[in-house]
């Protein structure tokens, strides 16, 4: 599921690319106050400033709203966001967790500013709080430092948040959620809007993130860019409008072989329909040739669905073997099994000494380390969902969720080439970085859309990308397809052959 991303910047979109962790972040702020010369409180005011014009731009007729309001500088914006109400003639109350008087710095001073214009500021009374007439609340509660587990008083005012029936903002990150991970602590805010500053969290965008942060703003604050250039971020967010140049036109002359030939090893006893799908999304992507080995029951019915790929009954490694002297790439795992046979498929696959794509329970079997123990390699793709990542780790899958970054990295570092952490926020770890493409919705939630991707990815190598770049695109156009779906049939039913007509049309 991709986060819907707005950004208001200074210096344009290229921002958006760049997914900072959490002490980035502040490295970013420090660089600002301390080498740019801009104080900190003029930094607060300008989040207060572009949290409160969001607002007004969404909901020009409001009256009035509550801002929650906590310690840290998270507190500071909330108490920039009510003066600047008060001063539009909006009532506003604000209810602190704390002792506004333990307020220091920049914080402390935005406290002042909000008494100056008369906002009344009170004590969270706990749950037995009546919203009154608010038509909104502003959630100040907590920023990006929060770790660990909520105190109970935090635990009460956001289930109180949560329990309203009127629209949430949150400032910079919704109060509960790790700005680092996109792990949710026992409870977290369920913001309609998220206003996030100066670098964009990388938390914000997967895990379960998606399910809280609503709508997602950026605001740069007017940082100038000496800060961006002196502080490299962690992850970069990637696109298929970045990566479509990698993917050159066809020559007036080219002929079948002149885009690669990509073989599909699947589809052991009752799961036909994995390799089959696997192998019209490759043909589909522009592969030139597309191979399919498989059982001698799927051959027919692979036919005659699709006449235009060659299929070839095996049933042992060594009938393997002699189809492998021909493909430029080999796509292994869709409706592989775990028996013998499939053991057979992955040995021979990898003695091809070919690039591979290696999905579902090709995965598996690596991870039992029983087929191949020649570790890491580097002419590979490894396409994990979070419960196969947990298989390669030899950890839980809360383990792998809890954070989806270091996984993958994980599994980069263990198993070399490149890695698909698919899910929320799609993480792809390479020898080069990390990458996260915001990309898809909940449609893509049903069986076959990862046999689909692997022969996206097979393809795109099939024509001569780099497995990074290929790993890449088909993320991209694999969750755009999705939308476009969506858009017109809606996320409900959606079947995963349903993706393929759209990511031809994205392809050219």
């Amino acid at each position: 599921m991709a986060v819907k991303l707005k950004s208001y910047t200074s210096s344009g979109e290229a921002q958006l690319s760049r997914l900072y962790s959490v002490d980035e972040v502040r490295s970013l702020d420090s660089y600002a106050i301390n080498h740019l010369g801009i104080p900190g409180i003029r930094l607060m005011k300008r989040a207060g400033r572009s949290c409160f014009d969001v607002i007004m731009n969404r909901w020009p007729a409001l009256r009035s709203l509550t801002v929650m309001c906590g310690s840290g500088n998270n507190a500071g914006d909330g108490y920039i966001v009510a003066a600047l109400a008060a001063q539009s003639g909006i009532k506003v109350k604000v209810f602190s967790l704390v002792d506004p008087a333990r307020l220091s710095g920049d914080a402390q001073t935005a406290f002042h500013y909000a008494q100056q214009e008369r906002v009344e500021v009170m004590s969270f009374p706990g749950r037995q709080l009546e919203l009154d007439d608010s038509e909104l609340i502003v959630d100040g509660l907590l920023g990006t430092g929060f770790k660990g587990e909520l105190r109970d008083n935090y635990v009460q005012a956001i289930d109180w948040i949560n329990a309203q029936s009127v629209p949430v903002v949150a400032l910079d990150i919704p109060s509960g959620l790790a700005g680092d991970t996109g792990e949710l602590a026992s409870t977290c805010v369920e913001a309609t809007i998220t206003t996030t500053f100066v670098g964009m969290k990388k938390g914000l965008l997967t895990g379960r993130a998606p399910n809280v942060v609503g709508e997602l703003i950026f605001c740069d604050l007017d940082v100038p860019d000496d800060a961006y250039q002196a502080i490299e971020p962690s992850c970069v967010q990637t696109s298929t409008t970045q990566l479509f140049p990698k993917l050159n036109p066809r020559r007036p002359a080219s002929h079948k072989g002149s885009h690669g030939h990509a073989l599909i090893v699947g589809g052991n006893s009752g799961m036909g329909g994995a390799a089959i799908l696997a192998a019209e999304s490759c043909a589909r992507s522009g592969a030139g040739l597309t191979s399919v080995a498989t059982r001698a029951e799927h051959v027919l019915p692979l036919l005659a669905r699709l006449p235009e790929v060659m299929a070839k009954a095996v049933s042992s490694g060594h009938d393997l073997a002699d189809l492998l002297s021909r493909p430029k790439v080999v796509v292994i795992g869709p409706g592989l099994g775990q028996g013998a046979w499939a053991e057979q498929m992955l040995q021979q696959a990898y003695l091809a000494n070919l690039p591979m794509v290696i999905d579902a329970d090709a995965l598996n079997l690596l991870a039992k380390g029983r087929v191949i123990g020649n570790l890491p390699c580097h002419r590979w793709v490894l396409t994990p969902h979070p419960g196969e990542a947990a298989r390669l780790l030899d950890c839980s899958l809360e383990e792998v969720q809890k954070d989806r970054f270091s996984s993958t990295q994980k599994i980069q570092q263990r198993y070399g080439g490149v890695v698909v952490l698919k899910g929320a926020g799609t993480i792809i770890a390479t020898s080069k970085g990390v990458f996260l493409a915001n990309v898809g919705n909940p449609g893509l939630a049903v069986g076959g859309s990862g046999d689909v991707l692997s022969g996206v990815i097979g393809a795109l190598i099939a024509q001569g990308l780099e497995l990074d770049d290929a790993a890449k695109l088909a993320v991209c156009v694999h969750g755009d397809a999705a939308d476009m779906a969506v858009e017109d049939f809606g996320e409900r039913g959606m079947l995963a052959s349903d993706l393929i007509p759209y990511i031809r049309e994205l392809l050219n």
